[in-house]
């Protein structure tokens, strides 16, 4: 993981993207950030903080861009970078996403697949594609509507234009706004707590919200009443409630 520095503390895992000068997404990024994200899979991480040196992502390559109008694939890294969103979706455990400087079209695509977005005060964010004559490739259009609502996404997307921290805040798209020096810290702090709880129930959480969103709520309520029979059965469901009976707090083993 040459463009990635992965580092443990405790239960968190702390993914750091490290492309210099804007960390844009090229294939090499991509392989590096999935292998960090694999190694994040390993039960004993319970939490998961991403952001990058000095911006988060700013977008794609798009050296490759040109290169990949030669190609019989017009751009092989939308479909490398989607199934790397998805993998940052499906992680069995919370993730935050720290973002500094710039988190544009990919790197906003990639945030977005936190459960948490962090903002550093002087961040921007955005979709940009269109301004290339292009659209998002790996659920710019999708999880930004789910998130801000299906106008404030259209709008974004139709025009490209950088938001800042405090229009993301207002907007649904970050959920805190963090000083710069602050942000890593505050995120870490966050994910620690996170790390300390019930992880499967979290992971039962997010997967119910997931695969119910979009159904009917006769089905939604079915997802969800099985993942309640599954998290009911785990140690830490009853940790949690023979805590809360003799009245002490919980230490939860995250199975």
């Amino acid at each position: 993981m040459s463009l990635v520095d992965y580092e443990v503390a405790g239960a968190v895992a702390v993914i750091t993207l490290d492309r210099p000068p804007v960390n844009a997404l090229n294939a090499e990024l991509i392989a590096d950030v999935d292998a960090a994200l694999a190694a994040a899979e390993e039960p004993a991480i319970r939490a998961v903080v991403m952001t990058g040196t000095k911006h988060f992502a700013a977008g794609a390559d798009i050296t490759r861009f040109v290169e990949a109008f030669d190609s019989d694939d017009p751009e092989p890294q939308a479909s490398g970078l989607g199934a790397l969103v998805r993998r940052f979706v499906l992680l069995e455990k919370p993730t935050i996403a720290a973002v500094r400087g710039y988190a544009l079209g990919g790197g906003l695509e990639l945030a977005m697949g936190a459960d948490f977005r962090y903002l550093a005060e002087d961040a921007k964010v955005g979709q940009p594609e269109v301004q290339l004559g292009i659209i998002p490739g790996a659920g710019g259009t999708q999880r930004l509507s789910r998130l801000v609502g299906f106008q404030a996404a259209k709008e974004m997307n139709l025009t490209g234009r950088h938001i800042t921290a405090a229009e993301a805040h207002a907007l649904g798209l970050a959920d805190k706004v963090v000083q710069p020096d602050e942000l890593i810290e505050v995120a870490a702090k966050d994910a620690a707590t996170w790390a300390a709880g019930p992880t499967r129930a979290y992971w039962a959480v997010k997967k119910s919200m997931a695969d119910g969103y979009g159904h009917s709520m006769n089905a939604a309520l079915e997802i969800e009443r099985d993942a309640f029979d599954e998290v009911f059965t785990t140690a830490d469901a009853k940790i949690g409630i023979l805590a809360f009976v003799n009245k002490e707090k919980p230490d939860f083993s995250g199975i």
